[in-house]
């Protein structure tokens, strides 16, 4: 394995980052258990999971998940740089069981730490930007939860590239450290982030953490899977590959040729932009675990990255993307 700086801090983790969203709701205890000790002995350090995690009926029971198998002992938590997510509503109906107020900062992290059965968080995330509550009230939140021992790094989700600029630049007149990192959506068919996202995490120090690095799987070799007649994809899914479906033959195509999974060709082009820390892989299988973790040992050269660049065009940088 791998492994790189999160962002600007001196944090050294995984360039895979093991998911957590499907455990309890599709994955076995027994199995999400599995999954993370061989992530373990592969060397993979970073877990991202989310106070939401576990399905509408049990929200928090992925990270219950989680804290059993910490549980276990034999330097699983210690060994462990844990991320987790506040935001969500975690209580329908009340008023104050979600967003970024300073009361429920303060109650989602001490909610999480017992379900996590730990006593700090390396990495709290912001699940989703806070339109209505100003920035000095959330950083004071997360400096008392510092310097109480409770987190040590705060990061963001799914945020704007203006929303990191306001972010920093309220943290840095308290003197603060802020953001260390921005978890997006981001793959070779969602290149969104590059126009403005990418540019301020670069400017801030920010580590890209990708979520959905397949799309969904359709970046997993869907074209070669649906020659399986037994197999049939339905929804959004079915939907981005008849709409890409000659981006995705070509794609797979030269996975063949290279000789790699198309998986593994998705992972390793991530692993190759710039700011990106590494994506997240959320297995249900052990075999998707393993396939992910051979992702890291890919060099793809630049001949390489630009077919891939001809196959998937990207965007430039803000405004030069749509503007002269």
């Amino acid at each position: 394995m791998e492994y790189t700086n999160l962002g600007r801090s001196g944090l050294s983790v995984s360039r895979i980052v093991l998911g957590t969203m499907n455990f309890g709701p599709q994955t076995s205890e027994a199995d999400s258990h599995a999954i993370m000790d061989t992530a373990r002995e592969h060397g993979i350090n970073f877990f991202d999971t989310a106070n939401v995690y576990g399905g509408p009926d049990h929200r928090g029971h992925t990270e219950e998940i989680v804290g059993r198998w910490f549980a276990q002992g034999g330097g699983r938590r210690e060994r462990t740089v844990l991320a987790t997510k506040l935001y969500g509503d975690m209580w329908d109906g009340y008023p104050n069981g979600g967003k970024l107020s300073a009361f429920n900062i303060r109650g989602a992290i001490d909610a999480s730490l017992t379900r996590l059965q730990t006593d700090h968080i390396d990495l709290i995330q912001f699940h989703h930007i806070d339109r209505d509550t100003p920035w000095d009230e959330i950083w004071q939140a997360i400096e008392t939860a510092v310097a109480q021992g409770k987190v040590i790094y705060a990061g963001s989700s799914n945020f704007a590239g203006w929303h990191i600029a306001q972010a920093q630049e309220a943290a840095k007149a308290r003197h603060f450290t802020g953001l260390v990192s921005e978890q997006s959506l981001y793959n070779l068919l969602q290149r969104d982030l590059e126009r403005e996202v990418i540019p301020a995490a670069q400017h801030y120090g920010l580590g890209i953490i990708p979520w959905s690095p397949l799309q969904g799987g359709v970046l997993g070799g869907i074209i070669a899977k649906q020659a399986d007649a037994a197999r049939r994809n339905t929804g959004r899914s079915a939907e981005a590959v008849e709409s890409r479906r000659d981006q995705l033959v070509a794609y797979e195509d030269l996975a063949r040729e290279l000789g790699i999974e198309p998986a593994q060709l998705g992972l390793a082009w991530l692993l190759h932009q710039p700011a990106v820390t590494g994506p997240i892989v959320g297995p249900r299988t052990m075999a998707q675990l393993t396939s992910a973790i051979g992702a890291v040992d890919v060099a793809l050269d630049d001949a390489v990255l630009a077919r891939l660049d001809e196959i998937f065009p990207g965007y430039k940088t803000a405004p030069e993307d749509y503007a002269w």
